[in-house]
């Protein structure tokens, strides 16, 4: 196995045992990106002598007889929201790119330099997080390492892509209405959605308050348990294997989230739930609605963010995000106000749902990967925007801040993600179901030749 194939706590265990250097596996993922960045487009800034000084300090502490951190020598790299100490946080746009640059990193980074973790950059992204494909005005499209014509995702593309080309054994990216789960699901990786609130938001550029998550990509359940244990400001580990985790009572979630899903997509389903003896099916009403609600409050929030620039500047923005900022600048409060109420309303009924289910599996998107500036795709029978409905079943879900783990489902064809959805505060049920299902050999998140 080459050095960038390795999953984030395999390169740890090399690197704590003496077989492997920092700086060894540090080289094989600074050439391979040098190699195809160029065609993939993840990265947006590189920190490469950064990167060299860390790794030669877990060397360093190796060689000193001291202990290096779970994630000695591990390379990683975090969507281009997140403050970087002396490069501008421009999350994705124009605007910032003037930006005075951050004093210190973001405590996400702190933290994973801390255990050992090696930073490489910061990872490409739709304007200021506001969009499901990372087709990035600015900065270009970030392609799918499985196929380069399609999106990898977004509005936390690069950092997906990233993971599936091989550039990084972990990264770190944002969810708001389903940029961690969606860009996942498009490339085989894995992706968690920590419950709203479990891991910090301070250094993020912000997108909206009501609905911003962080969190963690890696290619392997353990991985992403590890970093979330790291980034979680709760003091609680993941019982990743499931030790001390009853067998969960699962089911699907139906009506809205399989609606006009493609074959594939619901054979993911289908086979998650198989194997975890989830097959009974439950209906959370009105996700439809909780959408439209989720894109009032979005286009509300963001848009009085950047009121001040709308009007000043304008042209400056990504033509794809204009529109939908001014749109949601201009709502009237009542609607807001009724989204919310609404938003309570339907929190009440996951919550019913929970008292009966442990965990709720849904596709993590209608389709695979589409092209790249494809302008439509079918969601039951009726051609509709991809840019807007290709997160129709993540939307509802972060509408009331549920952990979510997204999971790569082995496929022949291009990925497919499956979301295992819990209770808030019972991320720990969802990673050992993924675990569960990592050692059924159901699932897979390979790196790209």
């Amino acid at each position: 196995m080459k050095l960038f194939e390795l999953t984030a706590t395999g390169i740890a265990a090399q690197v704590r045992a003496g077989r492997l250097s920092a700086s060894q596996v540090l080289a094989a993922h600074i050439a391979r990106i040098e190699a195809l960045d160029a065609t993939f487009n993840c990265f947006t800034a590189r920190t490469f002598e950064r990167a060299r000084a860390e790794a030669a300090l877990v060397d360093a502490k190796i060689q000193a007889g001291q202990e290096p951190g779970p994630l000695a020598g591990v390379p990683f790299a975090v969507k281009n929201l997140f403050d970087i100490e002396g490069l501008p946080t421009v999350a994705g746009s124009k605007i910032r790119r003037t930006a005075p640059p951050p004093k210190v990193d973001a405590p996400h980074i702190k933290r994973l330099n801390e255990a050992g973790a090696v930073l490489l950059g910061a990872l490409n992204m739709d304007e200021f997080a506001f969009g499901f494909v990372t087709e990035n005005a600015h900065d270009g499209p970030t392609r799918n390492p499985h196929d380069p014509e399609r999106v990898a995702g977004g509005s936390s593309g690069g950092s997906a892509a990233a993971l599936a080309a091989g550039f990084c054994a972990l990264t770190l990216g944002s969810d708001t209405n389903g940029s961690i789960r969606l860009p996942a699901g498009l490339t085989g990786v894995y992706g968690l959605k920590a419950s709203y609130g479990r891991i910090t938001r301070e250094g993020i550029f912000p997108f909206v308050d009501s609905f911003d998550h962080i969190g963690p990509f890696a290619r392997s359940v353990a991985d992403l348990a590890l970093a979330y244990d790291l980034l979680q400001d709760e003091d609680e580990a993941s019982p990743v294997l499931g030790q001390g985790i009853e067998p969960a009572r699962v089911a699907m979630l139906d009506d809205w989230f399989q609606h006009g899903a493609s074959p594939e997509m619901l054979e993911a389903l289908d086979i998650v739930a198989d194997t975890l003896g989830g097959t009974a099916s439950v209906t959370l009403p009105e996700a439809k609605r909780a959408r439209s609600a989720a894109f009032c409050i979005t286009a509300f929030e963001g848009g009085q963010l950047h009121k001040p620039d709308l009007i000043a500047r304008p042209r400056d923005y990504d033509p794809a995000t204009l529109p939908r900022l001014l749109a949601g600048a201009l709502q009237p409060a009542q609607t807001i106000y009724q989204a919310q109420r609404f938003r309570a309303w339907f929190r009440q009924q996951a919550m019913a749902i929970f008292e009966r289910y442990d965990l709720l599996l849904a596709p993590a998107t209608p389709i695979t990967a589409p092209l790249i500036g494809q302008p439509t795709f079918q969601l039951g029978g009726e051609a509709v925007p991809t840019r807007a409905n290709i997160g129709a079943y993540t939307q509802p879900i972060s509408f009331i801040g549920l952990p979510v783990v997204c999971v790569p489902v082995a496929s022949t064809g291009l990925p497919r993600g499956v979301q295992i959805i819990a209770a808030p505060g019972r991320e720990a049920l969802a990673l050992a179901a993924a675990a569960r299902l990592e050692d059924r050999g159901v699932l897979s998140a390979k790196v790209l030749p």
